[in-house]
């Protein structure tokens, strides 16, 4: 790492952007494959396209791992003890995963795609099905990397079709199997003598799955049909005859079991059928099913979003409800047997139930259609999304949960900006409407029009929140200005000869930025009310623009992939970026030329400033998004969004193995070899022929359509295919060597803290090796009592990790009062400074603000419970005061009553 050359510089400056890492998936759930709880059942394991997320149930969390497929993931199988992780693409191939440090492994290729993959009970073997037969894998260790760690223990035939499931006994020694020839078959893991794997036949559809109960004594066969068998023991005299014809036939004698050896029984027990079972539910086939020994529930999933639990051998109608409106592709339960979790493919849904309270654990699902625009709350700790199924979506950027969908919009959602006060959020839409959403009361509380429709694709809210602006594509090319307030149409600013692809407001709030497809962005006045703007003239199409946060300079993208920067208030460019060698990349399935000469077209849509303002942030329609340098004009990093290749636009060269006759196989159509009727239908527009440019297209391209910074500077995120990527700063372990002697060790600084007290001196060396673990115990360590005349002593250099590293620390630690001792020490004692420079430490200031203003929140929210909670207490206490006062009054009010009838007597 180069140390700056100047002493005028600061030695914590901007974050470096090579430290950018993969983050979080939001905005996708869930696309097809297998859910998968952990064995504590605290989280749920969702393949999301070619990547993995993990959702943590108990603490209201989701972290997506950082490895990547090479294509969209089949099947998911974890380990018994969690330790292994394997994930399936649909090609078969297979990554093997230690899944608590998220660390590849091992890459291995099973050749065929795999139906499904299940690790033994003891997590000695892997069962995976290959085709029609059954392979079964020793497990490899997750301790050590081997040249070759999959070893091939055994392959089972017998089947004559596809095998869908398999299923282990609880004692690793059996598995059973079914495929769609519509029988199961049980296989032992080691042979018997004498045995011969079992078929369970008699079903009229591909069976689906097989289960052993908890005694291993009833098996049950579920088959697509929506027929349920219940196997067990024949009896005596039906097992005897069949015993004797069977060994006739394969002229084996009979064999005595010993007690001495391994328990045979499941091997050798004479299955039967014992009972038929049928679900009754009407025009839907069953799609997905799971299995609960210890409580003997039966889990079915169906075609029509509908599924069902069924208590067995007895065939009880435990529950039955609707969650999804279309299949459920995927069917989980947890270990205890409370959670059930649901994968809808076509919608991109995840539900997690808890049957027996009848409640949402969670319910989560991305946007039907591509996300087009995304926006972050001033504090960062909100992200808006909106796209082409009209709704928008608010996601917690900590937790990567969407919290509020509004669903007003009635066509593509194209711009979305929050207002910089206030919890409100605008958007734009393609229905010509503008709406503002509360985000306190989760309305929407305002809808903006225009006298004539026009369709809106750009949208900018100055600063106060008072003025929202849109521009349109319609006939005009205006663009409208509303007041907030009132909702009233304020002004129509027009002189634009084409539509309005994009907004900005200055961040003083005294300009606004337009940018068109006339080749030229206008500056116009807010509140000077001049009617003459001078354009500025480019030499392409304007496509976006992005204000730089001083409100100085202006950057624009145009259609010939250039990137300009321009002086607003002299309007001069100051520096050209020639970027379209640099967005693309990738090559598609049809593509005649390769992706080195592939630049044509390519261009920026999405532009973004860092925090600081020294760095720009570009995306376009391919794989890669840009890091520019702002003052120089120098590419600092490429990022590449995806590496799945189920996506066009990924390759750089194509495979000719690849090639056929009808073209490339990537663009044959094979959805006539589906299982299910539903995704056999052609839904192609009627007279449409393979040459029709109207023929809609079933393989997704890799594009982003929309970057943006986080306020905070820690994070940037993408609205790209495969959801809103989140890549943020992973300086945990950065090793900064600067004034680090070889006597700074980690052994050295404990010794410094626990024997010597020295807690400065162990702080800075903490801070030099810059190790978060190490710099976490010297800073809890530290007696509040010393923190005031630390922070007086500590060096300026060390200012900006010190509050860096308190920023994190609010949303982690729950020492909040400690925290806040350190904030109002190190401000008192070095405020003058960083007010100075307070350019400098923008995004530390910013993440600070987002941890103090979480801390806020979570006080009023639990302060208001207590409070309620209390009120509550006392009112009880008051009314059942009231009332014994009231029991005592009756008392006495009886008394008195019959004493004075008794005087009355008397007299």
């Amino acid at each position: 790492m180069a140390l700056a050359s100047t002493s005028a510089q600061p030695l914590y400056k901007t974050p470096a952007a090579s430290s950018f890492r993969f983050s979080n998936l939001c905005g996708t759930v869930y696309r097809q494959g297998n859910v998968v709880f952990t064995p504590d059942g605290n989280s749920v394991i969702s393949p999301v396209g070619n990547r993995v997320s993990v959702f943590d149930l108990v603490n209201n969390k989701s972290r997506t791992l950082a490895f990547e497929n090479r294509k969209n993931i089949a099947r998911l199988a974890l380990s018994p003890d969690s330790s292994v992780l394997i994930s399936v693409d649909e090609d078969g191939r297979a990554v093997l995963v230690n899944f608590k440090r998220s660390t590849v492994l091992h890459h291995f290729n099973f050749k065929k795609a795999v139906r499904d993959i299940k690790f033994s009970p003891d997590g000695k073997f892997i069962a995976v099905t290959h085709g029609s037969q059954v392979q079964v894998w020793q497990t490899p260790s997750h301790l050590a990397r081997e040249f070759a760690p999959f070893n091939l223990h055994r392959t089972y035939t017998g089947h004559y079709d596809d095998v869908l499931s398999i299923t282990w006994s609880a004692d690793s020694r059996f598995f059973l199997t079914t495929s769609k020839d519509m029988t199961a078959r049980l296989y032992t893991l080691y042979p018997v003598e004498g045995y011969r794997p079992k078929t369970f036949a008699g079903h009229r559809d591909a069976v689906l799955a097989a289960y052993f109960s908890e005694d291993h004594k009833t098996i049950y066969t579920v088959s697509r049909d929506g027929a349920v068998f219940t196997w067990s023991k024949k009896a005596d005299e039906e097992a005897d005859s069949d015993e004797e014809d069977e060994e006739m036939a394969l002229g084996l004698a009979p064999q005595a079991s010993t007690s001495t050896g391994p328990d045979n029984t499941i091997a050798l027990t004479r299955w039967g059928v014992q009972q038929r079972h049928y679900f009754m539910q009407a025009g839907a086939k069953v799609v997905s099913t799971t299995w609960h020994a210890p409580s003997n529930l039966l889990i079915v999933g169906f075609s029509t979003g509908v599924f069902g639990l069924w208590e067995m051998p007895s065939f009880t109608n435990v529950h039955t409800l609707s969650v999804s409106q279309e299949k459920i592709t995927s069917v989980a339960v947890n270990a205890s047997g409370e959670w059930l979790a649901f994968g809808a493919s076509k919608l991109g849904q995840l539900l997690v139930w808890e049957w027996q309270s009848e409640s949402y654990v969670l319910k989560q699902q991305g946007h039907y259609f591509d996300m087009n625009t995304l926006s972050f709350s001033a504090d960062g700790q909100q992200v808006a999304t909106g796209g082409d199924d009209g709704k928008v979506k608010i996601w917690n950027a900590t937790s990567g949960f969407c919290f509020v969908t509004f669903e007003d919009h009635s066509s593509a959602v194209t711009a979305v900006e929050f207002a910089k006060q206030g919890q409100v959020v605008f958007s734009a839409s393609l229905d010509g409407t503008v709406r503002a959403f509360d985000l306190i009361r989760y309305r929407n509380f305002r809808t903006f029009t225009t006298p004539s429709p026009v369709q809106f694709n750009s949208l900018a809210v100055d600063p106060s929140g008072e003025i929202v602006c849109a521009g349109g594509a319609g006939d005009g090319f205006e663009i409208y200005m509303w007041s907030t307030q009132t909702g009233k149409l304020i002004d129509i600013l027009a002189g634009h000869e084409g539509p309005v692809s994009a907004l900005a407001f200055s961040p003083l709030g005294d300009r606004l930025v337009s940018a068109s497809w006339d080749k030229s962005i206008r500056v116009w006045d807010t509140y000077g009310r001049s009617s003459t703007v001078e354009p500025f003239q480019l030499k392409a199409d304007a496509l976006a623009l992005a204000f730089r946060p001083d409100g100085k300079e202006v950057a624009v993208s145009t259609l010939d992939g250039q990137i300009s920067f321009w002086d607003v208030k002299n309007g001069v460019q100051r520096t050209l970026i020639e970027g379209r060698k640099d967005v693309s990349g990738g090559r598609k399935a049809d593509d005649r030329v390769t992706a080195a000469n592939n630049s044509s077209g390519k261009s920026f849509n999405s532009l973004s400033y860092t925090a600081d303002g020294s760095c720009v942030l570009a995306g376009g329609n391919s794989k890669h998004v840009c890091l520019y340098d702002a003052r120089d004009g120098v590419l600092l990093r490429r990022f590449q969004i995806s590496q799945n290749l189920s996506l066009d636009g990924t390759q750089e060269f194509l495979d000719s193995r690849k090639l056929t006759e009808a073209g490339p196989m990537e663009l044959i159509d094979d959805r006539g070899d589906l299982s299910d009727l539903e995704d056999r239908l052609d839904k192609t527009l009627p007279g449409a022929r393979s040459g029709d440019m109207s023929k809609r297209k079933y393989r997704p391209e890799a594009r982003t359509k929309c970057v943006r910074f986080s306020p905070t500077g820690r994070s940037w995120a993408a609205a790209s295919t495969e959801g809103l990527l989140v890549y943020s700063l992973d300086d945990s372990i950065t090793f900064d060597p600067f004034e680090l002697d070889v006597d700074i060790t980690p052994a050295s600084i404990l010794e410094t803290l626990n024997e010597e007290r020295h807690y400065l001196k162990a702080l800075v060396m903490s801070l030099r090796l810059n190790e978060r673990p190490l710099i976490q115990t010297v800073y809890e360590a530290i007696p509040p009592s010393a923190v005031p005349l630390l922070t007086r002593q500590l060096p300026v250099t060390y200012l900006d990790p010190v509050l860096r590293f308190l920023a994190t620390q609010l949303e982690k630690s729950p020492h909040v009062e400690f925290h806040l001792v350190w904030i109002s020490s190190l401000f008192a004692a070095h405020g003058k400074h960083l007010r100075q420079y307070s350019s400098q430490h923008a995004a530390t200031f910013r993440g600070l603000q987002k941890g103090l203003t979480d801390v806020q929140e979570s006080i009023v929210r639990l302060s208001d419970d207590n409070s309620f909670t209390l009120q509550f207490v006392l009112d009880q206490q008051q009314r059942r005061k009231e009332s014994d006062e009231k029991m005592e009054a009756e008392a006495d009010g009886v008394d008195g009553f019959g004493s004075t009838r008794r005087m009355e007597i008397e007299l």
